[in-house]
């Protein structure tokens, strides 16, 4: 049975996408720091509780999902938080999370599966952002990190792809999930300023159904209009 390996499994984009493997007929083993989500009741999903920002956690886990899995086909680096604000100002333990999940893991997770989806000409998904492609001020650090990842997607791609391996870096604009949380900042009311996990899910679903010879290395999506709104002072920001 092929499976699959998402990060951030619990909520938002990794939880649409793993709802969309599932209908593929994957086993899908989704690590997020919270227990089984309570949105998925399928016998093919198995719930990973970890934290992926520290390697002591996660990486034994992981290790052990590969001894058992001989068909471990695709692996989603979904997990990541934000910090917005002005450089000086975000707060230093928070950078280095944030640079832990969004960068560092990734990449390390990737090291650790990358032989075994070799092997069975799978696919990498990194779930980056569009603030890797442009200048990323109040977002300098999480800018950094996607850019990173997008650099390191590409890079990689160039190593595997006379293997039948396919890696794709996947850039969603603002996207209503729980990223906004923590931060001053929030996605609009109005619905064309916004995408859903669901589109970040079928997007997923269009690179997954292409034809083996023909790679997506990237793709950008965007909501039809921008705008955040500043939760304290509900200061709208309009590009």
């Amino acid at each position: 049975m092929k499976s699959a390996i998402v990060t951030g499994a619990s909520s938002g984009i990794g939880l649409e996408i793993s709802r969309l493997l599932l209908e593929l007929d994957y086993k899908v083993y989704g690590i997020s720091r919270y227990t089984k989500p309570k949105q998925i009741e399928h016998d093919k999903f198995v719930a990973v509780s970890s934290d992926l920002s520290e390697e002591k956690d996660w990486k034994p886990k992981v290790e052990a999902i590969l001894k058992e899995e001989k068909e471990l086909s695709l692996l989603v680096n979904n997990a990541g938080i934000g910090a917005l604000g002005l450089h000086e100002e975000i707060e230093y333990n928070r950078l280095r999370k944030l640079l832990e999940l969004n960068f560092c893991l990734p990449i390390l997770l990737t090291r650790l599966c990358l032989r075994r989806i070799k092997e069975n000409a799978g696919l990498i998904l990194n779930i980056s952002s569009t603030s890797a492609l442009k200048a990323s001020p109040i977002g300098a650090a999480y800018g950094a990190s996607k850019a990173g990842l997008t650099s390191f997607g590409q890079s990689i791609f160039e190593e595997v792809r006379k293997t039948g391996t396919r890696v794709v870096n996947i850039h969603p604009d603002i996207t209503r999930t729980h990223f906004f949380d923590e931060l001053n900042f929030q996605e609009s009311e109005d619905r064309e300023t916004f995408l859903l996990p669901e589109d970040i899910a079928d997007v997923v679903k269009f690179i997954i159904e292409r034809k083996k010879e023909l790679v997506i290395t990237d793709i950008t999506i965007k909501p039809q209009k921008h705008r955040l709104d500043k939760k304290r002072h509900n200061k709208e920001l309009t590009e």
